[in-house]
Formats: structure tokens, sequence, C-alpha cells
């Protein structure tokens, strides 16, 4: 299973949120590039980088720290946080990402989402599926829409697309454990999905539950910076 540690970003400083909530942010490092060298260097191979600053304005702001990390690390580097146009999207490949990371935009303009999976191909982007009671959220986890995320899925993966995460926002930041009923019903449904496991994590115990559900991957952020996992353990799973 592949490891995925997080970086989230404000102000070009690492960070972390509890529950997407702004005002309970924890400064962890004001060095980004350090954290993901401090990856690197443990053998991870994948980052999951996160403009939170962009996700808030709805339009891509932290790149510069994408392209230092991508240009002083060889790890593959998934980035996302306010894609929401074509210029976003160009910005995050030339500045040096591998996968874009969308969410929003495949919500609520899939059509858009579409012509982007046509023009740059569905294997460069990472799609997120925030979900409260099985139904997906958007605008930072304040709305929560009618549409099933199984429904949600299955129409992405018909366009090709074959890698997603599912983020459960009620286990978000909380340390409490991940989703795993929910990420076992996923993966019941679509065994050909590539699908990653992503908020919850509290320890090494819920990675190795998440493994033995089929999970292909797992996000990991606080529990990294909290000290519930370290990086020798994560550098044995490599």
């Amino acid at each position: 299973m592949e490891i995925i540690p997080a970086i989230d970003i404000i102000d070009g400083k690492c960070v972390r949120l509890t529950q997407g909530d702004y005002e309970q942010k924890k400064i962890y490092n004001e060095n980004p590039l350090e954290v993901a060298m401090e990856f690197e260097d443990a053998g991870l191979k994948r980052l999951h980088l996160v403009d939170l600053d962009g996700a808030k304005a709805g339009k891509v702001r932290n790149w510069k720290v994408l392209e230092t990390v991508a240009s002083k690390t060889n790890m593959v580097v998934d980035f996302g946080g306010g894609i929401k146009t074509a210029q976003d999207v160009n910005i995050v490949f030339n500045s040096g990402a591998a996968l874009a990371t969308v969410g929003s935009i495949a919500v609520k303009d899939g059509a858009l989402f579409v012509s982007w999976l046509e023009e740059y191909g569905a294997s460069r982007f990472f799609l997120g599926a925030d979900v409260k009671n099985e139904k997906i959220t958007v605008g930072g986890w304040l709305e929560t829409t009618d549409r099933w995320v199984y429904d949600f899925i299955r129409e992405y993966m018909a366009k090709g697309v074959r890698q997603i995460f599912c983020t459960d926002v009620s286990k978000d930041g909380l340390l409490q454990g991940p989703a795993l009923e929910l990420y076992s019903t996923i993966i019941e449904q679509f065994p050909e999905l590539h699908f990653i496991a992503s908020g919850g994590v509290s320890g090494m115990d819920d990675v190795f539950r998440l493994e033995e559900i089929g999970c292909k991957g797992v996000i990991i952020g606080k529990a990294i910076y909290e000290g519930r996992v370290t990086l020798k353990e994560l550098s044995e799973l490599c």
C-alpha cells in the first residue's frame, strides 16, 4: 500500500486544520521543503500538497511552494487547492506537479473537469471525494450535496479516472480512526478503482486495517505531525 504524507500550506507554511476549520490552524513548520525532504529521506515517494490559501480564494496561490518542492526532491507530487480554471491547471503542471488534485470543480462543473481529462489525460488527475453520510460535500465541507459518493465515483470512472481519494469529513483531523465501513463499501463496489483513504488515521493500526480492506494507498497528515506514527514506521512499509 502506498503511503502518501500530506503537507497543507497557508502563507507558505506547513500547517494542519481540524475538520477543515481555518480557525483551528496549527503551524508545524515554517519550511515545507524541509518537511518534504524528511519524508523523502524516510523513503516515501509520494506527496499530497494542499494549497489551503488557494482553496479559500478559489485560485491557486502557493504554486511557488510546489515549484520548490518538485524541483528539489524526487517525490511524485500531487497538488490541489483552488484549481478552478484551465490557467490554474497549467500553473500546477508547469510548477512540477505530477498530478492535479481536483474536488469541488468536479462536483460543480463536471463539463469543465471532463474537458481537462480529455486535454491532459485522466491519469494526470487525482480526484478527491469529500463525504458526509455517504453524500458529497463541497465548499470547505460546509455544503452537503444530494449526490451519493458511489454515483460520483461511477460517473468519473466512466471518464477514465482511476485514482480517487475519499475523506470522511466527520473524521478528518480528529485522530479518531478512518471511515473503514465507508471505504470497504466503496472498494467492494469498485474493485478496479485505485482507492486511497484520507482522514482520521490515528496510528499504525489504522494503516494496517486500511491495507487489509484493500485500500491502495493512504494519505496521512496530522498523525505524522503529532507523533502518532513515525517516519521510521512508515519507511518500513515502503
